[in-house]
């Protein structure tokens, strides 16, 4: 038999990401909190809190943190048609859903959607942020119920909705292209040319400069993790960037922008993968995520 009170324990220790914090949103002693944990995690023969600042769930404090947030939705379902199950002095406890998204969208349309869901549902989020190449992992591993990714294919036990096209383009300054690329986009010039780069996983830059020369070139590059920053920063004259078309097309019509090469975007297929378990549930929550998509992508 599960000891829901522990995995309960479990769960709302990754959430606020401390044992304290924790048994202050369960209403208990820390003692007792670390005395669930720790009974638990002898009983099942693994670690599943990483204690830290903040404390963080392991893989499998992780699958257990999602079956807690399945339960959390059945529960709240169930006490709605049966509110009298619940103790008027019981403090009420809000399902916060986990999901995964890549930045630019996180920047550009995914706000949208969440902030409409969450005007109209209970539940709270917790938006995490990766490469769009990336998010189908945090899926596979549990540690999220949704997530917008670059995967076509279906992540087993999720249904996948198709959300649309993001289209990036290799833009800076007339300035910035008039000095470093005086005689074009040429591999010598791509290797002298400081880049733009969110991070270690993004190869947005890598992918269109193996598609304009069919190889790929080393190039210097500054690394910026904030698709606002990119744009500032290709405002400045800092470097060329690979940015999405709802941040620079104000810019490329103004001229504050150019395009490096002239209709030459790099195009990202997006879709929506989630949990099959959660998928009936949180219609809401997809129906937005789609919806916005459709319109802004």
């Amino acid at each position: 038999m599960l000891d829901y009170p522990a995995l309960r324990a479990v769960a709302t220790i990754v959430q606020t990401g401390s044992f304290e914090r924790a048994a202050t949103v369960l209403n208990v002693t820390p003692s007792a909190i670390s005395q669930r944990v720790k009974q638990l995690e002898e009983r099942l023969g693994v670690v599943l809190i990483v204690r830290g600042t903040p404390c963080t769930a392991t893989e499998k404090g992780e699958w257990l943190c999602r079956h807690m947030e399945n339960v959390g939705m059945l529960e709240a379902e169930l006490f709605g048609q049966l509110p009298a199950l619940v103790h008027p002095d019981e403090p009420r406890q809000r399902v916060t859903l986990q999901i995964a998204t890549n930045a630019d969208s996180l920047g550009t349309w995914f706000v949208e959607a969440m902030s409409n869901f969450a005007r109209s549902s209970s539940y709270l989020l917790n938006v995490a942020v990766d490469d769009q190449d990336h998010t189908a992992e945090w899926l596979q591993r549990g540690r999220v119920i949704a997530a917008v990714t670059s995967l076509e294919k279906p992540v087993r036990g999720c249904r996948r909705f198709a959300l649309g096209i993001l289209s990036y383009h290799a833009t800076a300054t007339p300035d910035f292209v008039a000095r470093h690329f005086p005689h074009g986009v040429t591999s010598e010039a791509i290797r002298n040319a400081p880049a733009l780069t969110f991070n270690q996983k993004d190869r947005l830059q890598s992918s269109w400069v193996r598609r304009m020369f069919g190889r790929d070139l080393d190039y210097p590059t500054h690394w910026l993790p904030s698709p606002q920053s990119f744009v500032e920063a290709s405002l400045s004259g800092m470097g060329w960037g690979m940015n999405p078309t709802q941040l620079t097309r104000e810019h490329l019509a103004s001229g504050r922008l150019v395009e490096l090469a002239p209709n030459t975007p790099l195009d990202v297929p997006l879709y929506w993968q989630i949990n099959r378990l959660a998928a009936d549930r949180l219609a809401d929550l997809t129906r937005e995520v789609v919806t916005v998509a459709k319109r802004r992508l």
